[in-house]
């Protein structure tokens, strides 16, 4: 799926558009979104907060999934793992999701997450998704 596809997918499967995600870049290798961040996301000390990076970790591997294998909606995270690396500023976030295997069952995504305003990755997380029976 293209950049354009997912974005329309994403904005089809959550009415509401989902936390604003911008699609940026996609391709069989995986998906690259954006959050334009503001003080909604952010948390005491002045920065991104953790579910916020977790929620744009999940939604970009999910995304790089589908890059791969089409619209399957019901394709779902059996796992998640992060490492928070630094605190970001509460500026715009940017994800890439890069496919480490896809399976017929079972896709594991590498997602490096990072500030605009930071040279460096502000977290990184591995997510494991189930995919349905096609």
């Amino acid at each position: 799926m293209t950049a354009d596809e997912l974005q329309a997918f994403l904005d089809q499967a959550f009415p509401a558009p989902l936390a604003g995600y911008v699609v940026e870049r996609a391709g069989p290798w995986g998906a690259d979104l954006r959050l334009p961040v503001t003080d909604r996301h952010g948390r005491p000390g002045g920065t991104v907060s953790g579910p916020t990076l977790m929620a744009l970790a999940d939604c970009t591997a999910w995304l790089a999934v589908l890059a791969k294998i089409g619209p399957v909606a019901l394709a779902v995270t059996t796992s998640l793992h992060i490492d928070f690396l630094r605190k970001p500023p509460i500026s715009d976030v940017r994800a890439h999701g890069r496919l480490l295997k896809l399976g017929s069952r079972l896709a594991v995504v590498d997602v490096e997450l990072g500030s605009v305003d930071l040279d460096g990755p502000v977290a990184k997380a591995q997510v494991t998704y189930s995919i349905p029976p096609r």
